[in-house]
């Protein structure tokens, strides 16, 4: 057998990858283009040019980071909700009534936590 040629020997050490020092954490998650209120989520769709031909698109929902605030807890917080979703909380009264009426299937796990806490805090203060 030959030996491997020279120039290959003297590139091999090299051609190694630098190291990718990147831990992601709990919190470091992917933006998911999803309402946090109403799981309004991406459509997948068909363009239509003029002579018919059909292509898939994707229709994405009008996504918006808002601040409410919860009036039972006192406490604002931070939700990327659809813009639709947002005239629904104005129309219902704000955060508190929107998340009361809301089933939890359709919440995501932050709004749901925050459902649970209102729940709680309204049942507290009922007792009381």
């Amino acid at each position: 057998m030959e030996a491997p040629p020279v120039f290959l020997t003297a590139l091999a050490p090299s051609r190694k990858r630098p190291r990718f020092n990147f831990h992601p954490t709990e919190s470091v998650k992917p933006m998911s283009r999803r309402c946090e209120l109403t799981g309004v989520n991406r459509q997948i769709g068909h363009k239509v040019s003029h002579s018919n031909i059909k292509t898939k698109r994707e229709f994405k929902p009008n996504l918006v980071d808002v601040t409410l605030t919860s009036d039972a807890l006192g406490q604002a917080y931070k939700l990327r909700i659809t813009a639709a979703a947002l005239r629904s909380v104005d129309h219902r009264g704000g955060l508190d009534q929107f998340l009361l009426k809301a089933s939890e299937d359709e919440l995501s796990t932050r709004a749901a936590k925050i459902r649970r806490d209102v729940k709680k805090k309204l049942a507290e203060t009922a007792a009381a």
